[in-house]
């Protein structure tokens, strides 16, 4: 195991795509990892695979996310890096149904309310190392068109990791925020299958997880808040916080090119 790489690690989501990766990865590098998912039978493959421990759960229910930690701390010893993972992806607009607005909110953004509530009472000023990785999207920081509740939740969960950070790090807390633009799972082969235009444009471009999980290991060396898979998100990023206009232009000239197709 590298100088300073995570020993104790748990991921929410981990029965597919990011999440998965993220498992194996940390696995291959020597910690033991607490896979978790909506979907027990994934979680407890993915476990099987890695030599991992299964606590499979819903992200979005506070209990469950309360044993998770529980069981993790009491199997683990400890936890050192908690990646907050799990996420869910809902085409619509204005016209999404109540329902699913409230169920993408539970899952995008608090289920890392509820990470936070378990987990920050057992690590504030203690001096073992700790670290909250947060998966938002490039979503949170610009948008995604097609899905009003995915880019509203995912801007909520960036806002969250960044009140985080700025209200902990002096206690040692270290909270990072990943922000994936296009990434081969199955969230976006299935907005590919149903015709998405931003599914899309992002395929172009997209990852593999196993690419994004080398990143965020390579990253776990720093504390640098985003950690950016795709290099060109940076500079949209910028774009949009310098000229909003422009860069509204440019989303909306998108729009209109899927809409004529």
């Amino acid at each position: 195991m590298s100088p300073g790489a995570p020993e104790r690690v748990v991921v929410t989501g981990a029965g597919g795509g990011i999440g998965a990766a993220l498992a194996r990865r940390f696995a291959a590098d020597g910690a033991r990892v607490v896979v978790n998912d909506l979907n027990a039978e994934a979680a407890h493959a993915v476990a099987g695979e890695i030599g991992g421990i299964a606590v499979p759960g819903d992200a979005a229910s506070e209990d469950d996310v309360r044993h998770l930690v529980d069981t993790a701390w009491a199997e683990l010893g400890g936890i050192d890096l908690f990646c907050s993972n799990a996420g869910v992806l809902s085409a619509g607009n204005e016209t999404t149904p109540d329902d699913q607005w409230q169920r993408d909110f539970g899952v995008n953004v608090m289920s890392h309310v509820y990470v936070s509530r378990a987990l920050l009472p057992r690590w504030l000023d203690s001096s073992e190392p700790k670290r909250l990785l947060l998966t938002v999207s490039a979503a949170g920081l610009l948008t995604l068109l097609g899905s009003a509740t995915y880019s509203v939740t995912k801007h909520a969960a960036l806002a969250y990791a960044e009140w985080l950070r700025a209200t902990y790090a002096h206690r040692g807390l270290i909270v990072q925020a990943l922000c994936p633009q296009g990434v081969r799972t199955d969230m976006l082969t299935r907005g590919n299958d149903r015709g998405s235009g931003a599914a899309s444009l992002l395929a172009d471009g997209a990852l593999a997880p196993s690419a994004v999980a080398d990143l965020v290991a390579e990253s776990l060396d720093g504390t640098g808040f985003l950690i950016l898979p795709h290099p060109e998100v940076e500079e949209y990023y910028r774009l949009r916080a310098s000229d909003p206009d422009r860069w509204l232009g440019g989303m909306n000239k998108l729009q209109r090119g899927f809409e004529s197709k």
